[in-house]
This record gives structure tokens, sequence and C-alpha cells, in this order.
């Protein structure tokens, strides 16, 4: 299992789902329900999630941050036995848009399934890299003191529970040592049940319910993926610096950087954007967000991450199993050769080569959540798009 988030936990804010405007077709079912839709559910929900679920706005600013087109590139390649173009693949892989900015300019920009270049589309867990870079702007602020402090002193109501000792740096890299089921076909898995309803009122239903679970093994022993811990990520956030996680990142990001649109933020039952899931913008501020990576967090000469916290989130702190895709797993983002990558299910991805100062995003509507053949897939149009735009 690679890069799921918890869809599942979407089910309690179906209740609160906003009606469709008028002339808009129904909006599909949400919840466990987004893991089955259809190709043209697909299409129209990725493209309309805040039609689906309430949400947090993440405002853009008053000037656009712009993207030359550069020098184009053609990428052709060959992978399990057939020959690709980007067409082609984007065709066999349900793809609506493929970016690729290389020194901060677009060489490739193509759309599909109905999308267009002012269409947003779901993010699925690309949200906790972006959890992460809200971690590293809470440290430059000193909102956050240090990553080895422990959790609880950010979350107070984590006290007591397996979570007491476990510090900020092991919640990013999910080895906690606390157990979870990340098990999609187990309607009783953790992350089928995690923040479904209220079980304290006054607590965070995600707070209430990670700080009811049982330790298996030390902290910073065991990598376990764990939806729910980037949730509890995205509290300690907003606790720490006092404001919503969409503000936070509207001010320090979003409009400084210059976002082309308004991005949303899919909320918990509680009313508390997910910090594990459900960011959706179009396909150029997705490219924007991997350039900010590749420019260390710095904004028209303004530190917005701590000097090295780009170098340190994207470092081997989890190193993974040969086979696994990823080679490793750093504070919410993955490890590829040459690069890093976020990443979210049904096809979603940023992926960052930094020696050659590329930058590639991709959006899909997979038939699969999560599978390996179309991961490895997307991998060689990585592989060749690098090689085209060397």
């Amino acid at each position: 299992m690679k890069k799921l988030c918890s869809a599942l936990a979407l089910a309690a804010a179906t209740l609160l789902a906003v009606p469709a405007l008028a002339g808009d077709p129904p909006p599909p079912p949400g919840g466990a329900a987004i893991l089955t839709w259809t190709l043209d559910q697909q299409k129209y929900g990725y493209r309309n999630m805040e039609k689906v679920n309430p949400h947090h706005v993440v405002a853009r600013g008053d000037h656009v941050r712009a993207l030359p087109q550069g020098e184009p590139i053609d990428p052709k390649w060959s992978w399990a036995g057939k020959d690709y173009t980007v067409d082609s693949y984007m065709a066999e892989m349900r793809t609506s848009g493929v970016l690729v900015l290389k020194d901060g300019e677009i060489v490739l920009e193509r759309y599909g399934l109905e999308r267009g270049p002012n269409d947003r589309w779901t993010s699925f867990s690309v949200a906790k890299s972006v959890t992460a870079i809200l971690i590293g702007a809470a440290l430059k602020d000193g909102h956050i003191k240090s990553l080895d402090d422990p959790v609880s002193a950010y979350i107070p109501e984590m006290k007591g529970s397996a979570y007491d000792g476990v510090s900020v740096r092991q919640l990013m890299t999910m080895t906690s040592g606390v157990k979870w089921n990340e098990d999609y076909q187990d309607p009783q898995s953790d992350v089928a049940k995690v923040g479904l309803s209220i079980l304290e009122p006054g607590v965070n239903p995600v707070v209430s319910y990670m700080r009811r679970l049982p330790r298996e093994a030390p902290a910073g022993e065991k990598f376990v993926y764990k939806t729910g811990e980037t949730d509890l990520a995205g509290i300690l956030v907003s606790k720490a610096v006092g404001k919503p996680m969409s503000q936070y990142l509207s001010e320090k990001v979003w409009a400084p950087y210059g976002m082309e649109q308004d991005a949303i933020w899919v909320d918990d039952v509680a009313g508390h954007e997910r910090g594990g899931c459900c960011m959706s913008m179009t396909l150029r501020d997705y490219a924007r967000i991997g350039q900010f990576m590749l420019e260390d967090g710095v904004i028209d000469g303004e530190r917005v991450l701590p000097e090295g916290y780009v170098a340190d989130a994207t470092a081997e702190h989890v190193k993974l199993p040969e086979g696994a895709g990823n080679t490793g797993y750093g504070y919410f983002w993955w490890l590829m050769p040459n690069g890093y990558e976020a990443a979210g299910i049904f096809g979603q991805s940023i992926i960052v080569y930094p020696k050659e100062r590329l930058v590639i995003a991709i959006n899909s509507a997979w038939p699969s959540a999560d599978a390996d053949e179309l991961w490895a897939a997307q991998a060689a149009l990585g592989r060749a798009v690098r090689e085209a735009a060397k």
C-alpha cells in the first residue's frame, strides 16, 4: 500500500456537503464512495470537490507569479513493451494534466478529461506535503520551537496517550510506533473510522480517536503509513499558529508566491482542514508548489522556511525496502532516485528533480486508487521527462 489518504474519513463530512448550483449535474456521493466513483463522476467530482464536501478557502493574493514559456520538450519512451508519447500516456492513464517546469519556465503543458488550465483538481495526499511546508513555516516563525518537541506540547489532549514522548519529527516521518491499520478493505480499520464522529464534545474527533490508539513499537523505530497522523499534524499546525491552516497557507505561500487561483481545503467533520488530504488547485499552482520547494522556501528574497529545511524534509529519514517504488520517506515527502515527490491516490503527483531544476505536476483519475503498476508507469513518464529536459 502506498500514498493512500483517508478518503473514507470524508463520509461524515458528506452529511454537511455543499448543495449543487442550479444547472450543475448532481454531485457524486462523498465519503467512502469516492473510492469507487465512475470515470464520469471522477471527471466532475475531482474538479468540483467544493460541491461535494465542506471546505476552507486558501485565498490567492493580488498578483500572479508568471510562468514563462520555455523551449518545448516532447518526451517519447517505452515502458512495459509499449511505446509512449505524452498524449498516448494521458489517454491510457486517464490523466487530466501534465505540466513541466524547467528553470521556472513551462516546457510542457497538456490537459485531458475535459479539464482546462482554469480548472482545479483534488490533491488527495499531496496535501500531506503542503502540511510539511506549513510546519516548516511555523518553525521559521517561532510558533513551533523544535521538531524534537513532543506532540503533546502543541496538542495537550495527547498527554497520557501512546503519543506521550512522540516528537513532531517522528509524527512527520510516521515513526511514532503507535499501532495503526490503513486497510481500505476493512470497514473496522483505523483509516475507516478515524474522525467520523464527535467522540468528546469540544475535542477534535481526530484527536479523540488518535489518543485512544495503543503502542506497538518504540517511537522512532518503525515506519507505518498513517493518514491519521498527518491529520493530527495539521491540527498541531493550527494550534501552534493560532489560526486555520488555510489562512496560514494563504499568508505564508499562496498570496506572496503568486498562486493564480484560490485553492480549497476539505474539512473534517469538526470543520478543521484535513492535514492529510484533499486540497484542490489548478495544475499551474501544483507546479508552483514544486517550484517553491525548488527555490528552497524563499519568496522574493525572504525566507518562508528555515535554511536547510527543504533539504531536511526531503532527506531519507526512513529507508523503504527494495521494490517499494519510492526509496525512502522524509517529512511527508516521498523520496525517489534523483528527486522527491508529493503523491496522492488515483495518480496525483508533484515530482521535483533538484539537480535538473525540474518540476513535474501530474493529475489523474486512475481506475484504481493505489496500484504498483500505475505508479510504475507514472514513474516512467517522470524519467522520460527528465531525460528530454536535459
